[in-house]
């Protein structure tokens, strides 16, 4: 990226760059809430059932119940600025704007502001070409599949003579895993005794559905070193991760454990699940524990509350006795250098295209 004063251009084409995360409920309101848990769960990338049941999952059951208690975990984590995850995607989005020459902008899956915000925002500027840059580590349906979708969608009905080029999945990325890595070895304490790597869960469905090489088995293919359906596979993204955080901080394999958060319903999800597995590590002699949530790029309710806190509790009952929950990265400097140089790398180039 140009660190002159002059636009970098193609033909004189003037570019931007899309923030994009998960988003956030508008309060702590529950009918705030329930909006934004509206529009997500209904979205057939999360939920993946035919409409009618979706909506009788969702509408008919999970809004009548879910909206009070999500309202009042929101409460223990909102800022005074608002939401953990937007505050956050700001202060990226104004770094990097401090770093590079063309205008960036942020937008949200789900609520406001919407990527069609964000988009609008951006040719309110005279952005014609656009990296949009969606904020997740690994590739899944429910992830990095909604947001190009929906950015496909939105773009199609209201801009269509704006180009897209999106940045893939960067789990493997070297500048990336520095990154993560330098921010575990700065909170990770000297005398911990397990580093558990706990990532959103997915139901397994969604890896064979992802899978278009039909080469994913859930079982030994997440560590071969090659396999056709590692570029979809969520599984093994979240497996690679973990090894290579672990190489780059001389973690041997039997201190390091990857878990699955977050599962919704009754369905089958990828397993170990994160909260039954800190219910029984106190009782394997496992009483110092450092956990990390590297699905997610910035602090949020399934970080600050399900993990920090209710995990936390957890796993002491359970008969631990220290708990360290090590941040995302967030605002650090590494990472918006990281995300400087991944837009970078797609200012010319088409993904999905």
């Amino acid at each position: 990226m140009n660190t002159n004063n002059q636009q970098p251009t193609t033909n004189n084409i003037k570019k931007g760059i899309l923030l994009v995360n998960l988003g956030s409920p508008k309060s702590t309101k529950v009918e705030d809430v329930k909006e934004y848990l509206d529009e997500f769960l209904m979205d057939e990338r999360v939920i993946d059932y035919p409409w009618f049941f979706r909506a009788l999952l969702v509408k008919g059951i999970i809004l009548n119940t879910r909206p009070k208690k999500s309202a009042a975990a929101y409460k223990t984590v909102w800022t005074d600025e608002g939401s953990p995850l937007i505050v956050i995607t700001k202060q990226i989005q104004q770094k990097l704007q401090k770093l590079v020459d063309i205008p960036v902008e942020i937008g949200m899956r789900y609520a406001e502001p919407s990527i069609e915000t964000g988009i609008r925002n951006l040719v309110e500027k005279g952005v014609e070409e656009i990296v949009l840059f969606p904020l997740y580590p690994q590739y899944a349906m429910s992830t990095t599949e909604t947001v190009i979708e929906k950015a496909e969608e939105v773009r199609k009905k209201f801009f269509p003579d704006i180009n897209i080029n999106y940045v893939e999945p960067f789990y493997n990325r070297e500048i990336y895993i520095n990154s993560l890595a330098e921010s575990i070895r700065e909170k990770l304490p000297a005398d911990f005794d397990l580093l558990q790597f706990s990532y959103h869960g997915v139901p397994e469905r969604h890896i064979y559905k992802t899978d278009p090489t039909k080469t994913c088995n859930m079982n030994n293919c997440c560590q071969k070193e090659d396999n056709p359906s590692h570029k979809f596979c969520y599984r093994h993204q979240c497996y690679k991760v973990t090894e290579l955080v672990c190489e780059k901080l001389g973690i041997p394999k039997e201190k390091a454990l990857v878990t699955f958060q977050s599962r919704l319903g009754k369905d089958k999800w990828m397993e170990p699940y994160t909260d039954a597995t800190l219910e029984g590590l106190g009782k394997k002699g496992i009483k110092k524990l450092a956990i990390v949530c590297p699905a997610f790029v910035s602090d949020c309710l399934e970080t600050l509350e399900e993990i920090s806190e209710e995990g936390k509790e957890i796993f002491l009952h359970g008969g631990g006795e220290r708990f360290d929950y090590i941040p995302c990265l967030n605002e650090k400097e590494s990472w918006v250098q990281v995300v400087k140089t991944l837009c970078e790398e797609k200012l010319n180039h088409f993904y999905f295209h």
